[in-house]
């Protein structure tokens, strides 16, 4: 599975972007695969901004993003969406999608070593 990410960009505060990540590849079944957006500001270490589920769409996000980014999936365009409202200068950041065929729930899907394939990463730069 390949993993095409893009949408980032550069943003005032307050202002939104919406990042896209398209999946390609033989034989895979995307309804299949969990999938999730992940982050690393620099000097920080990589962590864990939203994630689906598989099978129920569970979804579960960053505490200091809740209520401003919504993921979403479309399995019949093997894409999945991070939309970003109230952006502020913390998010700045090199976003990566990520899935996983080892179907990651609610207790795992943060943890990045779940997850096989990856992105090659979108940067979002939010300005005061």
């Amino acid at each position: 599975v390949q993993l095409q990410a893009s949408g980032g960009g550069l943003v005032q505060a307050g202002g939104s972007l919406t990042l896209s990540c398209v999946a390609s590849g033989r034989n895979f079944d995307y309804s299949g695969l969990g999938v999730a957006w992940f982050r690393r500001a620099p000097g920080k270490e990589r962590e864990f901004v939203a994630g689906i589920t598989w099978r129920s769409g569970i979804k579960e996000y960053l505490d200091s993003v809740k209520g401003r980014f919504t993921a979403s999936r479309d399995n019949a365009k093997n894409t999945l969406y991070l939309q970003m409202n109230d952006l502020q200068p913390d998010d700045t950041a090199t976003y990566y999608c990520a899935a996983s065929t080892t179907r990651p729930g609610r207790s795992t899907m943060r943890n990045w070593t779940a997850y096989g394939f990856w992105g090659q990463g979108t940067l979002v730069t939010v300005s005061s």
